[in-house]
């Protein structure tokens, strides 16, 4: 089954500020429809997480028609249902005592056609609840979540929640309650283009439209991690050394940390291109290696000497295919892991405590990742933490992320992120240039083109990284949210004519004001 609901809509532009009371309003209104003060029935033990004895164990709150056992479960042979012919509104849950105080994590197995006004999972003690929202998968996979709280006076609800429209559905299964926590650490984004963006004019708003510092809304909103590319030597200057030190100090009195993201090149790299610098063309492997120690060493010591550690570093950028090209393909992964090794060695040589991160696009690609950190491992190059590129219009369904990373997580037992992700707010360009994603047979099942489709990308991706298990998912960047399409802020550094392809990814509209996926950034 699948559904093709969408979950809001921006047909009404009114003033920002008044969305956002409506917006806040109406989780309010949410938050009341909860359960009875009390339960019709208490358990000292999860009972029945599997379903397979029906739905013993479990009460129903609500449309209860809506709620109900069946086969097909994703392990086992039973699942909870919810779904109706008609508009629904219904609670699962069981309520749980006799727990020793503390925090406890509920992980949960769902899936969803999407569409309905709202439906998650959900973990309650006391006054306190923690909600974790489920993504449309219409490709009917499932997909890990989980959410925690901090459970007092020994008792806690857990509850499985659908208001719905007719013909939507959400599926559960291998539902546990164990002890520890959830969370992100890392809740960033790029913002590389930043100051260009300023220079040449381009202006950030609060959400009630008054001037600001673009850094100051994202701090408000919960950021607290910014990334920023340095290029060698790039032609418009932008993204060099002085202009990653200038808005490190910015970044840092924010008290946000910083990554650094080496491309190793006068301009982009990705896995369709890793120029060598021109001020290194010709350069032998050996002088290479070098070049890449001496660069990668200069920049962070001058950001270490100003006060501005970098906290992690990518050595280099999208490294699907290498580096520096040709000496550095994965071709010859000898040769590649020596320049991946100069570059960690500098690093570590300026901080020892600075993170090292490789970095890979194609984050659903489970064979891409086994055979590239395989032969990085083999080889002994040196890192700290994975990272991984997802863009869902491209890399495929979050489950294929999710799948990736548990694997990742168990097989080299590191940390991961997504170094990189986006969605549109809108299509139709901001300027003359063709958008990266305008079209709506672009978008990804269940996220429209709109700011709260876009909130909800942000919003999802973030859960399925928190789900990583043994909690080695630190968290997402956003990519890259301050670019605007003020005249000359162009995608080619060699040609100021060249417009922006990115500016409805942003998180600032085209007025400069916040979208509602800022609020991301609060995620726990």
């Amino acid at each position: 089954m699948h559904g093709n609901g969408t979950p809001g809509s921006d047909a009404a532009r009114g003033p920002r500020a008044t969305r956002r009371t409506v917006l806040a309003a109406a989780l309010g209104a949410a938050a009341l429809t909860v359960l009875p003060d009390r339960p019709a029935s208490a358990a000292a033990t999860l009972a029945n997480g599997g379903f397979e004895s029906g739905t013993t164990g479990w009460s129903t709150y609500g449309s209860t028609a809506a709620s109900f056992a069946e086969a097909g479960g994703r392990t086992g042979g039973g699942r909870l249902s919810h779904w109706s012919a008609s508009a629904y509104k219904v609670e699962t849950y069981q309520y749980l005592t006799g727990l020793t105080d503390g925090t406890y994590t509920l992980t949960a197995w769902a899936r969803s056609s999407g569409g309905q006004k709202s439906a998650y999972l959900a973990l309650k003690s006391g006054s306190a609840e923690q909600r974790t929202h489920l993504p449309p998968t219409p490709n009917g996979k499932w997909i890990r979540l989980v959410t925690s709280v901090r459970v007092t006076g020994g008792a806690c609800t857990v509850r499985l929640y659908s208001d719905a429209n007719a013909g939507n559905w959400a599926n559960f299964d291998d539902i546990t309650l164990t002890p520890g926590s959830t969370g992100l650490p890392v809740k960033g984004a790029d913002i590389s283009s930043l100051a260009k963006s300023e220079d040449l004019g381009g202006v950030y708003r609060t959400g009630s439209g008054a001037e600001t510092d673009a850094l100051a809304v994202l701090k408000a909103a919960g950021m607290n991690y910014a990334r920023l590319r340095v290029w060698v030597d790039p032609a418009d200057g932008y993204c060099d050394k002085a202009h990653v030190l200038a808005v490190a100090k910015r970044v840092k009195a924010r008290a946000m940390k910083l990554l650094v993201d080496f491309h190793y090149s006068d301009t982009w790299t990705d896995p369709g291109a890793q120029t060598i610098p021109s001020a290194w063309a010709g350069h032998t492997y050996d002088r290479l290696k070098t070049d890449v120690y001496d660069h990668t060493y200069d920049v962070l010591n001058a950001l270490k000497a100003q006060g501005t550690t970098a906290d992690m570093v990518q050595i280099g950028n999208e490294l699907n295919g290498g580096m520096l090209w040709p000496t550095g393909s994965t071709s010859d992964w000898s040769r590649l892991a020596g320049l991946l090794t100069a570059g960690a060695a500098a690093a570590k040589a300026v901080s020892s405590n600075t993170l090292v991160a490789l970095h890979l696009a194609n984050g659903g690609d489970n064979a891409l990742y086994r055979t590239w950190f395989d032969d990085a491992v083999s080889r002994k190059v040196p890192f700290d933490v994975i990272g991984l590129s997802f863009y869902g219009y491209w890399h495929g369904a979050l489950s294929d992320l999710q799948a990736n990373m548990d694997d990742l997580a168990a097989r080299y037992a590191k940390p991961l992120f997504v170094a990189e992700t986006a969605y549109p707010f809108r299509l139709g360009s901001d300027d003359d240039w063709e958008d990266v994603i305008d079209k709506p047979e672009e978008l990804v099942g269940g996220y429209p083109a709109t700011e709260a489709g876009q909130a909800a990308w942000f919003r999802d991706i973030q859960s399925v990284v928190e789900a990583v298990p043994s909690r080695r998912g630190l968290g997402v960047f956003w990519w890259d949210a301050t670019w605007t399409a003020v005249e000359g802020n162009g995608w080619d550094p060699t040609d100021p004519t060249t417009g922006n392809a990115w500016e409805n990814q942003a998180l600032f509209d085209y007025d400069g004001v916040p979208t509602e996926a800022v609020n991301g950034f609060a995620h726990r």
